[in-house]
């Protein structure tokens, strides 16, 4: 049995049960698990220990000598609304569970309880309160450093993003977000806003790719009377409700030539004319724009200005995909799951380790977005406070299967060694594919040595096959 007292600490558990045998029990089986345990046998007594030091989670009878467990509860829950308390009733009573639930108890058990059960209940509830912790105090620094309270992420690629922004954030320099659909491209763009001089004016989004070009050019720069048939009085445009604040431009490359000029004339002179007008407009604004597409290969197949190309990407901020932060997953999730499950009054949802591992080996296409989707479709299907793979979408399903047809069929035989060939010669040859049979990128995915890498790849005998861009002349 480890000595709780040396060993590292899976959590600090605090026992309020009147039985001896009980406390007893509970500590031999806890501290063996690795948990520091204090044990109280009263309420009061409970109660003072909570106030000398912080503890992960609870236990607590429901029936002791001095108040009701549900009383205790109530106290807690007004010292400490976050922490996680399971609620022990000898009873197993319908009316015990309810009220204990109703009162704040994040879940029960009856006695004689199942040991491995309540080991999974305690490791999973103590996994969320540091998933919690661990997103409040991330949330809490980001905006005591940046003001991105919007912006989940603590994987190297994020970090290095925010420390980016907030660089770049103070200058009036036009900046261009790179990065794949559902990344976060308008966050980043308000993140920019929020913590530049201009945060005290407006913060006007334009999705360009969602506009005709007559429709995009007036809402932009605005119309005089008369300019077209409709134009039954004068408009202002963005640009003109955007003085001393800043424009994001989404989807920037789908942007037709003769808009592409104007742009141009804005950012160089920071002046434009009203459609059907002959006066110039001055404006000071700031420009972020965002795409989902190569640039600079729309410039050399001579769909997008050179020019302009430059101008905009004075900085630029890329992205990575939700593949490439999948540290970040958690937090995310954590974060999706508090913000729907307030919005539809329902009780906070976990998710069980089984659900989070598929979110975890999930590639997401639809990057953030995707994920946000179905935390939220976890949330509305949801009937009880734990979301396991039946309330994830199939496509998740399908994903977190795509190895198992290596498992030998009853009756088959099949050493495992040839299983874990076949199974591991699947995985390098899928990540292969993702980088376009580039080794060196597939290993720092992998997080190992490119020649440990190379290795596999000759004693795998997988083929190599580099997919090269078309070339357009």
């Amino acid at each position: 049995m480890p000595d709780p007292t040396t060993s590292q600490s899976n959590g600090s558990l605090l026992v309020i049960d009147d039985e001896p045998g009980i406390r007893e029990s509970l500590e031999l089986l806890l501290e063996h698990e690795g948990y520091q345990i204090t044990t109280a046998a009263t309420g009061e007594a409970g109660l003072r220990a909570l106030a000398k030091k912080p503890f992960d989670a609870v236990l607590l009878d429901v029936s002791l000598p001095d108040k009701s467990g549900l009383e205790v509860l109530r106290e807690i829950r007004t010292s400490d609304p976050s922490l996680a308390v399971v609620m022990i009733t000898a009873y197993g009573s319908v009316e015990n569970a309810v009220a204990a639930m109703q009162g704040g108890a994040s879940n029960y058990i009856t006695k004689p309880w199942d040991n491995e059960k309540l080991l999974a209940e305690i490791r999973s509830l103590i996994r969320q309160q540091h998933l919690t912790e661990e997103n409040r105090e991330l949330k809490r620094t980001l905006k005591q450093r940046y003001n991105f309270s919007q912006i989940i992420g603590k994987s190297d690629p994020m970090l290095k993003i925010f420390d980016l922004v907030a660089q770049v954030a103070p200058s009036r320099a036009t900046i261009l977000i790179q990065g794949e659909s559902g990344t976060g491209k308008e966050l980043i763009a308000k993140a920019i806003h929020a913590n530049s001089p201009r945060a005290g004016n407006v913060f006007v989004p334009v999705n360009t790719g969602s506009m005709p070009v007559d429709l995009l050019d007036s809402t932009l720069f605005g119309h005089v009377r008369g300019a077209f048939t409709s134009a039954v009085t004068s408009k202002r445009g963005l640009f003109e409700v955007a003085d001393h604040g800043t424009i994001f431009f989404d989807e920037i490359g789908t942007v037709g030539p003769e808009t592409q000029t104007k742009l141009l004339r804005v950012i160089q002179e920071r002046e434009f004319m009203y459609l059907g007008g002959t006066e110039t407009v001055k404006v000071d604004v700031r420009i972020l724009a965002a795409t989902n597409v190569d640039l600079h290969r729309l410039v050399q197949e001579g769909k997008f200005r050179e020019d302009l190309y430059y101008r905009l990407n004075v900085i630029s901020i890329h992205l990575p995909p939700l593949r490439d932060r999948k540290l970040d997953i958690p937090l995310l999730v954590e974060h999706f799951a508090k913000k729907y499950c307030e919005e539809n009054a329902k009780p906070p949802l976990r998710f069980s380790p089984e659900a989070m591992q598929l979110l975890l080996d999930y590639d997401w296409p639809g990057n953030v977005r995707e994920l946000e989707n179905t935390v939220e479709r976890a949330v509305i299907l949801s009937s009880g406070e734990e979301a396991g793979p039946e309330l994830l979408p199939e496509a998740l399903l399908r994903d977190g299967k795509k190895y198992w047809k290596f498992l030998p069929a009853e009756g088959d035989q099949k050493s495992l060694f040839t299983i874990l060939d076949e199974c591991e010669r699947r995985i390098i040859t899928d990540m292969l594919e993702q980088t376009r049979g580039n080794q060196t990128e597939a290993a720092e995915r992998f997080q190992v040595p490119l020649s440990t890498l190379n290795q596999k790849i000759k004693r795998l005998n997988i083929e190599i096959k580099k997919k090269r861009d078309a070339v357009h002349h």
